[in-house]
C-alpha cells in the first residue's frame, strides 16, 4: 500500500512541476538571458573587428595570429584558407579552445562559408529565402556571428572577422585541402 501511495504522490508531483519550477540542478544549462547578455556586449565589439581581406591577408602574417575555420571537419579537409587551423563549432568547449588557443591575446582571424561565392561545394551560403511580402527576402545564417560570439564569451577578445564577399578564385586567397591539386613546376 505505501508502495502505491508513494508512487502516486511522485506521479502527482511530477506532472505539476513545470520546466521553471524544476530545483536548480535539474534545469538544463541553457540561458537564454545570459546569451542575450553576451550578444549585447558582443555587438559593439564585433563593429570594430571586422576586417576587409587585405586586412585580414595582412594579420594573418602577423606573430601570434591564427586563422581559425570552426566549419565542419568535412569542408575544413576538403578545402581551407592555406594555414587555418580546425575546431568545429559544436565542439567549441573552454577545455578544446585551450588546447587549441592557450594564449586568449591570441589574434583570432575568423571566417565562414558566407565569405565565399562561386563555391557552393565547399562554402554553400548559410541563408533563408522567405517571402514577407511580394519580395523575396533572404536571411543570412554565417557561422561567423555564432563563432564570434562564443569566442568572446570564452575570453577570446581579439578577434577579427573577414567582412567582404570574395570569390573563391581571388587569388590573394591560398587554399589548401584534399580537393586542391598542387601546383608543380615543370622545370
Amino acid at each position: 500500500m505505501k508502495a502505491i501511495v508513494l508512487v502516486t504522490f511522485m506521479s502527482i508531483l511530477m506532472c505539476s512541476t513545470s520546466q521553471n519550477e524544476l530545483p536548480e540542478s535539474r534545469k538544463a544549462k541553457v540561458s537564454y538571458s545570459d546569451f542575450e547578455t553576451l550578444v549585447k556586449e558582443v555587438k559593439n565589439h564585433r563593429k570594430k573587428r571586422l576586417v576587409d581581406c587585405n586586412t585580414f591577408l595582412s594579420k594573418s602574417t602577423k606573430d601570434n595570429v591564427i586563422i581559425l575555420d570552426t566549419r565542419s571537419k568535412d569542408m575544413y579537409d576538403k578545402k581551407h584558407i592555406k594555414g587555418a587551423v580546425h575546431l568545429n563549432f559544436s565542439d567549441f568547449t573552454q577545455a578544446n579552445l585551450a588546447a587549441l588557443i592557450p594564449n586568449k591575446d591570441t589574434t583570432i582571424l575568423i571566417y565562414c562559408n558566407n565569405n565565399f561565392e562561386g563555391d557552393q561545394i565547399h562554402f554553400a551560403t548559410k541563408s533563408l529565402i522567405v517571402k514577407p511580402s511580394e519580395k523575396d527576402k533572404e536571411i543570412t545564417l554565417a557561422l561567423n556571428i555564432p563563432t564570434y560570439i562564443n569566442l568572446y564569451g570564452y575570453g577570446y577578445k581579439n578577434v577579427y572577422e573577414l567582412s567582404e564577399l570574395i570569390s573563391a578564385f581571388d587569388q590573394r586567397i591560398a587554399f589548401e585541402g584534399t580537393t586542391i591539386t598542387p601546383i608543380t613546376s615543370t622545370n
